[in-house]
This record gives structure tokens, sequence and C-alpha cells, in this order.
């Protein structure tokens, strides 16, 4: 018997994996509530590239959910955080009885959807790639990779392997007994990738190309590495490599700006931004659209978070209020703007601010360093 699913978001992942299903033998259903992008699927089907391969895949959409439609097997949640919990709700009398929601979102989502509808109707889909909406229907998938899938209590579910092979023929599939630990990896990595790229105004490649733009980044993951030992979250490497519990900043690492801890941290960095080069943040591709940005479900909850457990997340907290003013139109994103960010932490932490993983002195430049390595 095909699956029934209903996808709900055709953004830059939404639209890759509506794409990736219609190609399948199951019973689809997409949503989007942008009637413009449903007229576009409508008109010629998913139209997505990679690499250098362009395919329109035929489908339908929908601006809203079909009367009389359901019940679902699984509803994959493609939205932007901030439409999240309007769209499980809408959804869940759609749910079959043993039928389960999946968050294809970063952040905390999880944890989210399971107060509305349950831990047991609640699965996670960790996206190890990026995708991009170039204009209404037309899709870039902007680097390789897979998804970690798994249950809020790492439990053993039947539904994990029907889900992976639904999203096999997109990446690699890796099924995790500890799926809040690989999401705390992603969150501080998009915490440091998605909210930059917003207040840089620019694809990653671009901007870790400047080692300060790398600094705030190691100091953001670094706060939000903090929060989470703070929390008992026994952190997973991201995408099986990036281990975030050596990539936060020690005060070893700021002895002297030759540190070779340091330089293998800027090195990694530079390393993500190669793999990740085409990658443009969705949330500011959310704000161009007039969109509310998600920055309060990456950097907000480990500000909330870090109140909570008294850990200082000044990077964090400063990173949420400017991309909160671009939304607002009171700033620009661009390279000027990210300087003003570092400059900035750097006048209000002092000359030596305490590291927030151990309570180690921590010397941050009193200026910006070279631009470039």
């Amino acid at each position: 018997m095909k699956p029934r699913i209903l996808l709900l978001g055709c953004g830059g992942i939404g639209g890759i994996l509506g794409a990736a299903l219609a190609r399948q033998e199951c019973d689809l259903v997409a949503v989007t509530h942008n009637e413009e992008i449903a007229a576009a699927i409508n008109r010629h089907g998913f139209d997505v590239t990679e690499e250098t391969r362009q395919e329109r895949v035929p489908a339908r959409a929908h601006a809203t959910i079909p009367a009389g439609s359901g019940p679902f097997d699984f509803v994959f949640l493609a939205t932007q955080p901030p439409q999240l919990e309007e769209a499980a709700t809408s959804a869940a009398p759609l749910l079959a009885e043993d039928g389960a929601m999946v968050c294809f979102q970063n952040g905390l989502c999880e944890q989210r959807v399971a107060k509305l509808i349950g831990e047991h109707h609640t699965l996670g889909a960790i996206v190890a790639w990026g995708g991009s909406m170039l204009s209404p229907g037309v899709y870039e998938r902007t680097s390789a990779g897979g998804f970690v899938v798994g249950r809020l209590d790492g439990g053993h579910d039947p539904r994990l392997a029907r889900l992976q092979r639904l999203l096999e023929p997109i990446g690699p599939v890796n099924v995790t007994d500890n799926l809040a630990g690989s999401r705390w990896s992603k969150l501080a990595i998009n915490c440091a990738i998605s909210s930059l790229g917003t207040i840089g105004g620019d694809r990653l490649g671009a901007l870790l190309r400047y080692r300060f733009a790398r600094r705030l980044g190691l100091e953001v993951m670094t706060e939000a590495v903090a929060v989470a030992r703070a929390c008992s979250i026994r952190l997973e490497k991201v995408a099986g490599t990036i281990d975030l519990e050596w990539a936060a900043l020690t005060a070893a690492d700021v002895v002297g700006p030759g540190s070779p801890s340091l330089m293998a941290k800027h090195a990694l960095l530079l390393a993500v931004g190669a793999k990740f080069r085409r990658l443009r943040s969705s949330m500011l591709a959310a704000i161009e659209r007039g969109r509310e940005p998600a920055v309060d479900y990456l950097n907000g909850e480990v500000v909330t978070r870090g109140i909570a457990r008294g850990i200082a997340t000044p990077i964090n907290a400063r990173v949420r209020t400017l991309i909160h003013g671009i939304a607002r139109g009171e700033c620009r994103p661009g390279l000027d703007l990210l300087r003003r960010l570092y400059r900035d932490s750097r006048d209000e932490a002092g000359p030596r601010p305490r590291s927030p993983l151990r309570g180690d002195g921590i010397a941050i430049e009193a200026s910006p360093p070279a631009d470039f390595v």
C-alpha cells in the first residue's frame, strides 16, 4: 500500500523534498500557503537544479489542505519554524492513528510539536544538506548530504525504517538514539551559519573567508555548547565529522593568535564554508519575503535556556536583536553590519570576558583581526 504523505511547506527544503517524493510510489499532497508558489508548481512541477543537472518533476500543490484529505501516514513539516505550530495544529486531525509528524526545521522543534500531538506521533529529521528556492517553484540544491532521523526518547520505532526509505533518494539516512544530541549540535552550527549569514547578507562561502566572521561563528557555537552541557545534552558529531565539543573555544585557544588549536578551528570553519559555499540563509530569504525570521528558534533558544541555567550568552543575544532589527527595517544586512556586530561585541565584553564553558578567562581580540586567512 502506498504511503500517504502530507507535505506542509514548499520553500527551499520543502521543494526538494516534494520533488523527491513526487518521483516515488507514494500518495503526496503538497501544500504551500503562498499561492504564487502553488501556481508555479502546478504549471511546471518542482523545478530542481542539482550541480549541473536540472529536472522538472510533475506535481500538484495546494494553497490550503484539500477538504476530505487524509488520513496521512506522515505529515512532513517543512515550514519555517515560526509557522510550525500552526501547521502542526491544522494537520493533527488528518494524521493516521499510527501516523507521525516529521520535523525538518532547524532548531528544537520536535519538543514544540510533541506538546501539541504527543511524543508518540513526533519524529525528527535533521537535514544535513542545503537548498534554496530561487523563485516560486524553482529550487537549487546547494550542497550534498542526507538526514539524521529519530525519536525524542531515543527509542526504536518501525516508522523510522519507513521514513528512511522515503528519504534515501535524497541522501543517506542515519537513525539515531540521541536525537536531542544531534539536534543541539545542529542548533549550534545553525546559530552561527544561518544567523551570521542573515546579518552578513551573503552566501556562506563568501562570509567565512573573513577571519572575524569565523571568530564570531566560533563564539556563537561556544555559547550554544555551554548551554547544551548545562542541559545535560550529550552532543553528537554533525554529519559524523564536526565535533562541537572540540570546536568550542577554550582559554588555551586564545593565549595567542597563533594557537595551533585555534588555527585548527578556523580551518574547520573554512572547510565548512568551502563545502556549503553556495548556502544562503533561509532566514534572510524569509525576511526578504516579508516573513518572520526564525531567530527565536535558533539563537533565541540558546539565550532563553542560558538565562534559565545561569549561562551568559551575550553574542547570541546580540545576534537575535540584530536580526529582529533587520526584519523591522532598522538596519540592512551586509558585511558592514557583520563587522559592527564583531566590533560591538568586543567593546561590550571587555578585554578578558569569562568563558561560558568553565569560567576561564578568554582574551578576545581588542580590535578586528585581518579580514582573510
